[in-house]
């Protein structure tokens, strides 16, 4: 490009004046081709200003509405935008260059910069006469002017936010100049739209006329990315006159939008004004004060994110079938969003009243975007699909859109409820899970916030108070109220879904999928009831003993058999008697307070009957391993007997319950116990029968349980040996002990305490502790408390649990920090043992 001459702005018109007026100013048609020649070919910046404005000012307003685009725009703009884009190049490149000495250089900018404005200021006036001609302008009238002006009102902002890193230090040398620039662009800008709104596009236009309509949203569109930081209001009138425009001319440009870009640039500017948001917040926050420039600015913020969440909102209902590939990006953005806002362990630290003006004014606009996408598949594959490759802050963010779909779901048709609570069906289709299924699967990801736990408010009544309850309880009201409404023809996948979560790996979904389970016996009818505890029943009988299922399956059968009726309960035991061998791996999860009073005597004398025997035939055999786990089937029945209808059982039969469990004592092995987990789980389940019975033990056999317990102690074994040890030493200060056998009895505890106490195991410390103050509240033997207490460390911290003494105090901020990072440990370990599994697994087939 050329350089640009330096000269003295404003320009000298009188020669220019002078010449127009010897071309016959009167006569238009002869002058203005000669005047716009002059324009053309001028080598003179100050002549070619001149003439422009005389063309604008003079001669412009002469010409009819209908010739303006051939007689002078399209021979104008063209030349226009030539010289706007030569000054842009100019200042860019010189302005690196300048500094306070160089005075020449610096008067050269300052007079590119009011060359700028004038040329701006043409071309407001010459938009602003169009406006005053009549109320409609059709399109074909001003062809070359939408194109060419927002061209120089996107270079002009662009050029004024980059402003500070071209003109650097000496940027407040150019700033009077800058500002004059930008109110030009702006006043252009403005008179622009005012314009473009009064432009008419035939229905049957043509396809330059539908482009050139298009052109002008994608230009506005860059327009809005440049002064996104400069000018809230513009920016906001900006995106105000996009989504305006692109209704208008709907039926004609919806094929040529850029409708991934568009909803693109609303997700960005909503995140970015969202951050600002917070970042005020926050800083107010921490501050402690809410000065009125702060406050004031904070409340601008948070009504801009309202509103582009309201253009988000207009702009998806319009054009959602054009946004297919804009569905990750609308996920993403509602993830992110609520994975900075409270209660998210990722949130920063802001004041209630912040939070609650958000949540009012934005996140409820932002919510109402939800029912437009629901019955839109794309969005549905996008949220349904690869929830375990979120970034962990996302998980948390995924539940709650989750729920929010299951609150919204109900009202819409049945095939749209059909494609959320339905998985991917055929090869060719997006894999995905159903939305029970990919609840699930997002709540496993998110340990912390149920742990923690992080609150969110209740549903509550018309004028009650907000309440605030736990992460889990809200995610269970809101399944349960979403089950209430689930179709018929759908209820097979929740019962598949829930009996997934509770055979899974995670106990806080299991225990999520028995509580809805259990809602769901209540809701439904007695017989949906009782059919679900028949099948249970038989899967914990079909279920190997040893897997941890089984437990589960059993806690939910527990749960289900207090929610019978009387007649269904007596089917269950007619079913699986409970004086069947077999059975007792049923029975022995169940809680016989749950029977009514006639059926619970009987049951009860039906399993001490079975379980004595099977104990008795074991005892007086070989005494086989293999044998061992229908064993402590038996005594686990039996313990569940003593701890649930222990009063139906006579003194005899305690008594001979007692003999009879204490003769394992001496077929347990200490060396064989710490080594072999069937001999493991019977002692375990000896010590926990003997300790319901404890106030009835003979010394002798406290004597031999405790020296049993030593001689494991020493053999270090695992925790879950240790835990009942000590499970069986809380409960040692309530029998009373006769004085000759003191020192023996005493002895052992203070040795077995003061050896779990020293445990490097931080659960089994703090175990031993609980139970040695269990102990210490119900002993008379008080002289024995301090021998079990051999260390000062020891001593203090027992002393610390007694007064419930915080040993560290962990704020708020330090917490959260450290459940973020426990839920990765915890996802890596998940992982990790995913990937032993499945190798596990491949090995297990290559050999057979």
């Amino acid at each position: 490009m050329s350089q640009v001459e330096p000269e003295t702005l404003p320009p000298p018109l009188s020669e220019v004046e002078g010449r127009a007026s010897e071309l016959g100013l009167g006569q238009l048609p002869t002058a203005l081709p000669r005047l716009i020649s002059m324009y053309q070919t001028s080598d003179s910046w100050t002549q070619r200003i001149g003439v422009l404005r005389i063309l604008t000012e003079q001669f412009l307003p002469r010409i009819n509405l209908s010739e303006l685009e051939q007689a002078f725009f399209s021979k104008i703009l063209p030349k226009t935008v030539q010289l706007f884009d030569l000054l842009i190049y100019e200042l860019s490149h010189q302005a690196t260059s300048v500094t306070s000495h160089n005075v020449e250089l610096r008067e050269t900018l300052r007079n590119h910069l009011q060359t700028l404005v004038h040329v701006l200021e043409a071309l407001t006036g010459s938009v602003r006469h169009i406006c005053t001609v009549q109320d409609v302008v059709p399109l074909e009238h001003v062809y070359s002017l939408p194109s060419s002006i927002l061209h120089v009102i996107k270079n002009t902002f662009v050029h004024c936010k980059n402003s500070e890193s071209l003109y650097s230090e000496c940027l407040h040398l150019f700033s009077d100049l800058l500002q004059s620039l930008f109110k030009a662009a702006y006043a252009l800008q403005k008179q622009f739209m005012e314009l473009l709104e009064m432009v008419s596009v035939n229905s049957c236009a043509a396809e330059d006329s539908i482009a050139i309509i298009a052109s002008a949203v994608h230009t506005l569109l860059e327009i809005c990315s440049a002064i996104s930081s400069i000018d809230h209001a513009l920016h906001a009138n900006t995106w105000k006159f996009i989504i305006r425009q692109s209704l208008k001319h709907k039926s004609l440009i919806k094929n040529s939008l850029k409708h991934s870009d568009i909803l693109s640039g609303l997700c960005e500017d909503i995140l970015f004004s969202f951050q600002s948001c917070l970042q005020l917040a926050e800083q107010m926050k921490r501050s402690g004060t809410e000065e009125s420039i702060d406050c004031k600015l904070f409340q601008r913020t948070v009504k801009l994110c309202r509103f582009l969440a309201n253009s988000l909102v207009h702009y998806t209902k319009e054009f959602t079938p054009f946004l297919a590939d804009s569905c990750c990006q609308l996920h993403q953005t509602y993830l992110q969003i609520y994975s900075k806002f409270p209660p998210s362990l990722y949130a920063p630290a802001i004041s209630k009243s912040h939070q609650d003006e958000i949540a009012r004014e934005f996140l409820v606009t932002l919510d109402s975007l939800l029912p437009h996408l629901l019955s839109f598949r794309p969005f549905l594959e996008v949220a349904l699909s690869k929830i375990s490759e979120l970034s962990p802050e996302l998980h948390f963010p995924q539940c709650r859109l989750l729920l929010s779909v299951m609150d919204k779901l109900p009202s819409q048709p049945q095939d749209v409820q059909a494609l959320w609570n339905t998985g991917s069906q055929l090869p060719e289709e997006i894999p995905r899970v159903s939305l029970f299924a990919a609840l699930f699967l997002s709540l496993q990801q998110c340990p912390g916030e149920l742990f923690l736990p992080v609150s969110l408010p209740a549903a509550m009544g018309t004028g009650q108070a907000e309440d605030l309850v736990t992460f889990y309880h809200y995610v269970c009201v809101h399944l349960c109220a979403f089950i209430t409404s689930l179709s018929v023809s759908h209820f097979h996948l929740l019962e598949c879904s829930l009996l997934e979560a509770v055979l899974g790996s995670n106990t806080i979904t299991a225990l999520l999928a028995m509580d809805v389970w259990c809602f769901l016996a209540r809701y439904g009818r007695a017989d949906l009831c009782a059919h679900h505890a028949f099948i249970i029943a038989h899967l914990i009988k079909a279920c190997p003993a040893e897997h941890f299922q089984v437990s589960l399956l059993g806690v939910l059968l527990r749960r289900l058999l207090f929610l019978m009726t009387a007649d269904h309960q007596v089917r269950f035991t007619q079913q699986f008697p409970s004086r069947v061998t077999e059975n007792l791996i049923l029975w022995q999860h169940l809680s016989l307070q749950a029977l009514i009073p006639p059926l619970r005597q009987q049951v009860a004398h039906e399993l001490f009957v079975a379980g004595f025997a099977q104990c008795q035939e074991w005892l007086s055999s070989k005494r086989s391993l293999e044998e061992l786990p229908q064993v402590n089937t038996a005594l686990s029945a039996l313990l569940s007997l003593c701890q649930t209808a222990g009063k139906s059982l006579e003194v005899g039969q305690q008594t001979a319950l007692v003999g009879i469990v204490g003769q394992f004592l001496v077929v347990l092995p200490a060396t064989q116990v710490s080594s072999l987990p069937f001999l493991q789980q019977t002692f375990s389940l000896v010590l926990r029968l003997m300790q319901f019975f404890i106030q009835i033990l003979e010394p002798q056999l406290l004597i031999q349980i405790l020296t049993l317990q030593t001689s494991l102690l020493q053999l270090n074994p695992p925790d879950h040996v240790l835990t009942a040890i000590l499970d069986f030493l809380s409960s040692m200060g309530v029998p009373i002990i006769p004085p000759e056998f003191q020192e023996q009895i005493l002895s052992k505890l203070s040795y077995l305490f003061s050896s779990l106490l020293a445990n490097s195991s931080w659960l089994i410390h703090q175990h031993a502790i609980e139970a040695f103050t269990q102990f210490a509240q119900e002993t008379s033997h008080e002289a024995i408390l301090s021998q079990c207490l051999n260390s000062e460390e020891i001593k203090s911290k027992v002393v610390g649990f007694l007064s419930k003494t915080r040993l560290v105090e962990e704020s708020a901020e330090a917490r959260a920090e450290r459940m973020k990072e426990e839920n990765v440990r915890l996802k890596c370990h998940l992982r990790e043992a995913t990937a032993d599994r499945q190798r596990s697994l491949t090995s297990e087939l290559l050999q057979t």
